[in-house]
């Protein structure tokens, strides 16, 4: 009978995707510095226990970096604003020389 629209979200407003993508990269980084750390621990080290702190080091360099990177997805604002905002705070130049 009724034909239900489907609402477009547009991509700055869309927090499901945002999400995923915050999980997927962090997932990633997490397993990459992990594996980077495990293999400078055996190539650096012998004892288990600084084998165990590089992949540990490794891990924590993956899940900073990613919720750096999280977090600005999640607190820019649209371009569109912050281009106009840019604008509106520039000094002219004519105001720079005197």
């Amino acid at each position: 009978m009724g034909e239900k629209k489907k609402e477009i979200v547009p991509p700055e407003h869309d927090v499901n995707a945002k999400w995923d993508t915050c999980l997927d990269l962090t997932t990633r980084r997490f397993v990459y510095s992990s594996l980077g750390g495990a293999f400078a621990g055996l190539l650096f080290f012998r004892s288990p226990v600084t084998r165990w702190a590089s992949i540990a080091f490794g891990a924590g360099i993956g899940i900073g970096s990613a919720y750096t990177d999280c977090s600005r997805a999640f607190d820019a604002p649209p371009a569109i604003v912050a281009a106009a905002k840019s604008a509106e705070t520039s000094v002219p130049p004519q105001a720079a020389d005197e």
